[in-house]
């Protein structure tokens, strides 16, 4: 089982063992949290649903996310990423989201480097967290699979607070 597997069965215990459901929000990753999710089995009875929303558009039509908050500061931060956990949780019947945008590369600016990764979770109890991960110009696949572990890690965590 790789490290990846382990982290979402731990993710999926927890969650069940809080009673539990999750929403992922994915822009960058493009549902790699979901499948790793629903590559166990007996994900079924956790996982609620995943939205990849790739494009501004499918955040906004999707998610909720505002054009103004797009406008103002742009895809890549943690207000995006705020309020796309936030709809993942009004668009689902989920109690728990985690959502993900960021600049997998290559590529990216001065002001928005390749590598970083806008991550929040969300609860039904009101409750957002947010925070920016700065990878590095690593590659494509390593920022991908890192955000994925690192939001799993952060789904851990969540699901331990209500058990």
């Amino acid at each position: 089982m790789s490290a990846t597997e382990a982290l979402a069965a731990q993710v999926l215990a927890a969650a069940r063992a809080a009673g539990l459901r999750i929403a992922t929000a994915e822009s960058c990753t493009g549902g790699l949290v979901a499948g790793a999710l629903t590559d166990i089995p007996g994900s079924s009875d956790v996982v609620e649903r995943g939205f990849v929303t790739y494009s501004n558009a499918a955040k906004r039509e999707m998610l909720g996310v505002r054009a103004a908050t797009l406008d103002a500061v742009g895809a890549v931060s943690e207000e995006v990423a705020r309020e796309m956990a936030e709809g993942a949780l009004t668009h689902s019947q989920a109690q728990l989201a985690v959502s993900i945008t960021g600049i997998a590369g290559p590529g990216g600016s001065e002001f928005k480097p390749e590598g970083r990764v806008c991550f929040a979770i969300a609860s039904k109890t009101g409750k957002t967290l947010s925070e920016t991960i700065e990878f590095g110009a690593i590659g494509r696949q390593n920022v991908r699979a890192a955000s994925v572990q690192h939001a799993l890690s952060l789904l851990l965590t969540a699901a331990g607070r209500f058990a």
